[in-house]
């Protein structure tokens, strides 16, 4: 891989055949994940020092997932209406995380922790903490969040990782159901799974060629993906009860996203809490984690 520029923080972790590159300055996000020298996650293009979040191989969710409707949402008498995040995207997407740099708290061999300072947000204001371990053949990550605002406010957790190599993967991921979207790209109706979007079985299965791009429910928090052409699995452990599965046809990468909440979670009927959402009054904080290990086929 060639050398990044010298002013571009990378931070190297490695555990036996596992291997990760961190770039602070990128969202906190991850550059690539390697086991036996083989991409686990979709690597950062070769020669860009400072890749774009959606160049990463994964990147932090915080302090919301995904979209919320652009009007934003009503929230204990208030009216919440988060910026948008991404140039022509009308809705706030992924919160504030993937667009800031973070700062090295402390590093070894094997793992690294970063911080987030956004005390100044408006209308979330928080601090937050990624820690990246290497242990073995399975890299942990850990992402915290506390609010640090004037008053309570929903808070959610999940990351964005991009996977390699669609046209062989095969996935296991239990669910009860799936928001389908409409052309807003936000939750319209919520239904049972779809034959093609069924993945609750024994054997993992391909993914749909026509493309998915939605979020879905009572999830177990355990997924499996397999690789048989490159003898790679991945599998995915998270104490969330969501995940996002976007799959593009003709791309070559597709994305499982484990979330504690489905997309614009804040307006979904029953309430935020109701949907995975966490109220966190001002100090109170909420952490969640993801293992993601490696194992050959």
């Amino acid at each position: 891989m060639p050398a990044r520029r010298p002013d571009v923080q990378v931070i190297e972790l490695r555990s036996g055949s596992l291997r990760a590159l961190v770039l602070p300055a990128a969202g906190g996000g991850l550059a690539r994940l390697d086991w036996r020298g083989m991409a686990v996650l979709r690597p950062a293009p070769d020669g860009v020092a400072q890749p774009l979040p959606g160049q990463l191989a994964c990147f932090p969710l915080v302090p919301w997932s995904n979209r919320i409707a652009p009007e934003g949402f009503e929230f204990e008498g208030r009216r919440i209406a988060p910026a948008p995040t991404r140039e022509g995207e009308p809705c706030p997407i992924h919160g504030d995380g993937w667009r800031l740099p973070w700062q090295i708290e402390s590093r070894s061999e094997s793992s690294a922790v970063l911080t987030l300072d956004r005390c100044d947000g408006s209308p979330f204001a928080f601090t937050s903490s990624l820690e990246y371990a290497l242990a073995g053949s399975a890299l942990r990550i850990t992402l915290r969040v506390r609010n640090r605002g004037a008053y309570a406010l929903p808070f959610g957790l999940g990351l964005h990782p991009w996977m390699p190599c669609p046209e062989d993967a095969l996935l296991r991921a239990k669910a009860d159901g799936v928001w389908l979207s409409g052309a807003d790209k936000l939750p319209a109706k919520r239904v049972a799974l779809p034959p093609a979007w069924n993945f609750c079985g024994a054997a993992p299965q391909p993914l749909p060629r026509d493309g998915v791009d939605n979020a879905f429910t009572g999830w177990d928090g355990r997924a499996q993906v397999d690789w048989p052409a490159r003898k790679l699995r991945l599998e995915i452990e998270a104490d969330m009860s969501c995940f996002i599965l976007y799959a593009p046809p003709g791309k070559d990468f597709f994305c499982f996203e484990p979330v504690d909440h489905p997309i614009n979670a804040h307006n979904l009927p029953g309430g935020v809490s109701a949907n995975g959402l966490s109220v966190l009054a001002p100090g109170q904080a909420l952490s969640r984690t993801v293992v993601f290990t490696a194992e050959d086929l």
